[in-house]
């Protein structure tokens, strides 16, 4: 039980370390591409790239897990986070920084992206019981919030005060860039201290499998179509480019954006906190639905607002709301699958995930330097995920977890 509890809280201080970084590097990225002489439609497609890499990568690493040992995948994830931001440092040439974020691990949205997701998931869905998996991992994604939230408000004071002390604004976004790469650097150290417990048995020589999969392989084909998605609705509007559109529309500066996002995602992990008590009295799937439709309608709002004040406050809104159905999704995933198949069936779903993401910020970033069609990614993020929310209840809403 100790070496459990002290895996968990490993666990969760990896989660936090990581978002962290994401939600730190997140706010300037698209300043520091564009400011190195990238366009805005080079930089939508090397986040795209970004998220393709993440397919392949995550693929191999996922699928490898339980055969190779997650410690060690976990391990060499995070040494992929060192290895992009020092590329990303050292050069301004596009192609070379195209190849990195294929290669390595970036995250251009503040959220989670790579192999780290499903094997901790996996590995905590190992450590607790039934009844208690989706309360962890409610507060797994708080956690990840938060520190997203604390990221993001830390990007913007770093940036404004390496201006107050001088620094151009390249070189202040230069020193958020070295600063993620050593959070890669802590991540490797945590990950060593895991116990062997997170691993999981040798699978079986004698069942038949497909990219780790047996028993479960119709379920998760369906989850994964239908949360490439909502991907592909999402990708619309990852946080750079709403950060990016509120600097276009309304002038907003990189210190006052760190404050918006630390807020809307402070608000977002609250809101995957509370989806533990929604789900135990209306299931999981209901959960996911019906708190998802109103955070899309919010977000169709988001561009209509006429001033700054009004269109932070629905963002806000949105974002309370928004991710109730993360810790239920990934709850649910585990729970009608096989253990033997939770790291595969997160790593397929999460990267069907990616790979719905994949053209929709290259779209979202070439339709943002047009004025006429700036709010345009809003209306198609929400109306596609949406239609993702109508689909997912007509085709899981009679299969319940065991629990239930």
């Amino acid at each position: 039980m100790a070496l459990s509890r002290r895996d968990i809280a490993l666990l969760f201080a990896t989660r936090s370390a990581r978002l962290f970084g994401y939600g730190f590097l997140s706010v300037i990225l698209v300043f520091y591409l564009t400011g190195i002489g990238l366009s805005e439609q080079a930089t939508g497609l090397i986040f795209s790239l970004a998220l393709l890499g993440d397919v392949g990568i995550s693929l191999w690493i996922t699928t490898s897990a339980d055969r190779i040992g997650r410690r060690r995948m976990l391990l060499l994830s995070a040494m992929l986070i060192v290895f992009t931001g020092v590329i990303f440092l050292a050069t301004a040439n596009p192609l070379v920084i195209a190849l990195a974020a294929i290669v390595g691990v970036i995250s251009p949205s503040g959220n989670e992206i790579g192999p780290f997701l499903s094997i901790e998931q996996a590995a905590l869905a190992q450590l607790v019981d039934g009844k208690q998996r989706t309360r962890v991992f409610a507060w797994y994604n708080l956690a990840g919030s938060f520190s997203t939230a604390l990221g993001a408000l830390a990007s913007g004071a770093v940036v404004q005060i390496l201006r107050q002390t001088g620094a151009s604004d390249i070189d202040a976004y230069r020193a958020v860039l070295a600063l993620y790469a050593g959070i890669g650097i802590v991540l490797a150290m945590l990950f060593t201290r895991l116990s062997p417990i997170i691993e999981t048995d040798a699978p079986s020589p004698s069942i038949e499998r497909r990219f780790g999969l047996h028993r479960s392989r119709g379920v998760v084909a369906k989850l994964s179509a239908l949360f490439a998605l909502d991907a592909l609705g999402g990708g619309f509007v990852i946080q750079s480019i709403i950060a990016y559109w509120f600097y276009l529309r309304f002038g907003v500066e990189p210190v006052v954006l760190g404050s918006i996002f630390f807020a809307a995602n402070l608000l977002a992990g609250i809101s995957a906190l509370l989806a533990d008590r929604i789900a135990a009295r209306i299931g999981l799937v209901n959960t996911m639905v019906f708190t998802h439709i109103p955070s899309n309608m919010l977000l169709m709002l988001v561009p209509l607002m006429p001033t700054l004040p009004l269109a932070i406050g629905v963002l806000l809104l949105r974002f309370s709301i928004s991710q109730m159905d993360v810790p239920t999704r990934q709850s649910y995933t585990a729970a009608v699958v096989s253990p033997d198949e939770r790291s595969a069936a997160s790593g397929i779903t999460s990267i069907a995930r990616s790979i719905g993401a994949l053209i929709s910020p290259a779209i979202s970033t070439s339709l943002i330097a047009v004025p006429m069609l700036a709010s345009l990614p809003f209306f198609l993020a929400g109306g596609l995920k949406i239609m993702y929310d109508l689909l997912l209840f007509r085709s899981f809403r009679a299969m319940k977890p065991p629990e239930e």
